[in-house]
């Protein structure tokens, strides 16, 4: 069996994670980079993720069983031209943007639908580039794949099971499909939370008292308003219509639920919230997805010197081992100021007995 060639043109945050996944599944596997950040693609080559470092959308990629279009949206179709020249016909090509539609349309217009299958790694973090890039970043995430029309069985079974080497979950969309889906469920997201933290900027008193108590509720929710202002922006402009659409029906429901606290109507309220307890529940605990439930407990600790300690020693020794641990300073919507977080139950359910949590 022959060496698989993956090749990656853009080596951020996304390609060199997805990069890093394929070596450490498949430490055989040839991968060729280039990005316009050199010190990325040579940062790659001394960590022993990259075997060559290209100086260009050269020859190098000729070899490629896969070539992944790692750069911004624009830079992607402004490539395909170059691409199109030293693309093997045997190569799948494909992308990891978070916008398909005008991808496919320029790939089509290149006249390379026959080789493309869009790809979707729905993962990402605040920070940016290679140095950030890590293979757990896929782990059970979603990695949505749109074939063409013209795509073959054979292809798009090859690149599934890629993915699923990489330790994340495939799934298969059309194009538009994708669109609509990531516009309801990160792309609007992001507007919403950006749009909420200028509300309280432009809001908030002299003295900043709401930047200053902002607590766990208020960041957890506009978390992602910290992602770069430039990838957002083109994401909208790319897939305008369906967030505009989106957007529409999400501010129907804001002043559905103005309209019931003007009216003080409590059942609306109640079911409000309810409605939306009752469906963000059901996200969790499924046998497979992206978000898994969580094995932890909140206690309450003595704010003296030595306490935080005594916890941890108690539990390793009994062997219990702590997949995260953190102190929580607003406690706003918190049952405890120490948050433990454990592998499995069979951990929970002995440190609850050990710590006395209920």
């Amino acid at each position: 069996m022959s060496t698989l060639t993956c090749g990656f043109i853009g080596l951020g945050l996304i390609g060199g994670s997805i990069a890093k996944a394929l070596k450490e599944a498949e430490p055989s596997i040839r991968i060729i980079a280039y990005d316009i950040n050199r010190e990325s693609v040579l940062l790659a080559r001394q960590e022993g993720i990259a075997d060559i470092a290209a100086d260009g959308i050269d020859e190098n990629f000729s070899a490629c069983d896969y070539l992944f279009l790692c750069a911004p949206v624009s830079h992607n179709d402004e490539n395909l031209s170059a691409i199109r020249r030293i693309l093997s016909p045997d190569c799948i090509l494909t992308d990891v943007g978070s916008v398909k539609s005008t991808t496919h349309k320029a790939v089509d217009d290149a006249g390379l639908s026959h080789q493309f299958i869009g790809g979707h790694p729905m993962a990402g973090s605040e920070r940016t580039g290679y140095r950030n890039a890590k293979a757990l970043l896929l782990e059970n995430a979603y990695y949505i794949l749109t074939p063409t029309e013209q795509t073959s069985p054979e292809k798009l079974s090859a690149y599934r099971a890629l993915v699923e080497k990489m330790g994340a979950i495939p799934l298969i969309l059309s194009p538009n499909q994708h669109d609509f889906v990531t516009a309801g469920i990160s792309h609007l997201p992001h507007v919403v939370a950006s749009s909420l933290v200028n509300l309280v900027k432009d809001t908030d008193s002299a003295d900043g008292i709401m930047k200053q108590i902002a607590a766990g509720g208020f960041k957890d929710i506009t978390r992602i308003a910290s992602s770069s202002p430039v990838m957002w922006q083109q994401i909208c402009l790319t897939n305008a219509e369906n967030i505009s659409c989106l957007l529409k029906a999400y501010i129907d429901t804001l002043l559905e639920a103005k309209k019931a606290l003007d009216e003080r109507n409590a059942d609306a309220l109640y079911s409000l919230f309810d409605s939306a307890r009752i469906y963000r529940e059901s996200f969790i605990n499924t046998s497979s997805g992206p978000i898994k439930r969580i094995f932890d407990i909140r206690i309450d600790i003595d704010d003296k010197p030595g306490a935080l300690s005594r916890v941890v020693s108690l539990l390793a020794s009994h062997d219990i081992n702590i997949k995260n641990i953190g102190i929580t300073h607003n406690r706003e919507s918190e049952e405890g100021v120490m948050r433990i977080e454990f592998y499995d139950e069979a951990s929970l359910l002995t440190a609850k007995k050990l710590l006395g949590a209920d």
